[in-house]
Formats: structure tokens, C-alpha cells, sequence
């Protein structure tokens, strides 16, 4: 039997976990433009589980509630993974909201041999974001030749 997704989440998500994940909502809001789509507390007011949206994607902001998953501010800055996201536009002034919320600004905007303009920010608790947008669409021959670099598959 197959039941239909009530909450209509994409096929991939990611969780991404906080010291302070309240803080974390408001921050991930105003400094990347993400929408907070569900908060989850308990009956102390503490965040259970929480998500966010950004296109038609999703994140799960949620606290450290294992010994196993922690934020960046508990590992001396260390980062695990880092969550890409796609702009369709806009992405010089994504940067720079981003910018003006307190974001680390570890990569600036620029163009990269494969056709896309990027950037990569820091949050206040330590983890990397990926922001990419297309800006040319560049065959795989090209991008050979631009880097130096062997590539199997491409995109189609």
C-alpha cells in the first residue's frame, strides 16, 4: 500500500543540527531566505523537530539529542557534510543578505569552470552552506579544457 506524503517533502533533505536551534530558525530565515514549515516543542517549550523549506527542498533544523549528531560549535568549527543549494537567480545579492545577517563569508561569489557562480557561507554555530546558481551552460569538452581535468559523465 502506498500513502501520500502529507507533508509533500522533495526526494532529499537534510538534517542539520544546532546548539541552539531556535536561535537557528530565526538566523536560517533571515540570513538565507529559508521558510520555517513546521516547529515541533515539547511541553518545557523545547524544540522536538523542526523544518524548513527553500524551493522545493527541505531542511531539518534540530537540536543535538544524541551522541552521535552534533553541531560545528561542539566539534572546535569542524564540518561533516554541507548542504548545497541551488538559486535560480540573484545569487550576488543572496550573498549579500547573507552578509548583513553575520554570515562568514568563507567563499566569495565567483564563477566556476562547470557553468556555475558560487559561494559559500558560515553560520553563527560553525556549519558551511553552498550556494550555486547556473550562469552558462557549458559542454563537458569545455570544462575539460578550462580545468585540466579528466570528467566522466556530465550533466544532460
Amino acid at each position: 500500500m502506498t500513502v501520500d506524503d502529507p507533508f509533500k517533502h522533495s526526494t532529499l533533505g537534510s538534517s542539520i543540527f544546532y546548539k541552539d536551534p531556535r536561535a537557528a530558525l530565526i538566523w536560517l530565515e533571515k540570513a538565507f531566505g529559508f521558510e520555517p514549515s513546521m516547529v515541533v516543542s515539547d511541553a518545557d517549550g523545547r524544540l522536538v523537530h523542526s523544518e524548513m523549506r527553500f524551493g522545493d527542498g527541505y531542511i531539518i533544523v534540530d537540536s543535538e539529542w544524541a551522541d552521535h549528531v552534533a553541531s560545528p560549535a561542539s566539534l572546535g568549527g569542524k564540518n561533516t557534510q554541507s548542504v548545497y543549494v541551488r538559486l535560480k537567480d540573484g545569487i550576488d545579492a543572496h550573498c549579500d543578505r547573507a552578509r548583513a545577517a553575520g554570515a562568514g563569508i568563507v567563499q566569495e561569489p565567483a564563477d566556476q569552470f562547470y557553468g556555475e557562480r558560487q559561494y559559500r557561507a558560515r553560520d553563527p554555530e560553525g556549519h558551511v552552506w553552498t550556494f550555486s546558481q547556473t550562469v552558462r551552460s557549458i559542454p563537458r569538452e569545455e570544462a575539460e579544457q578550462l580545468s585540466g581535468l579528466r570528467i566522466e559523465g556530465w550533466h544532460r
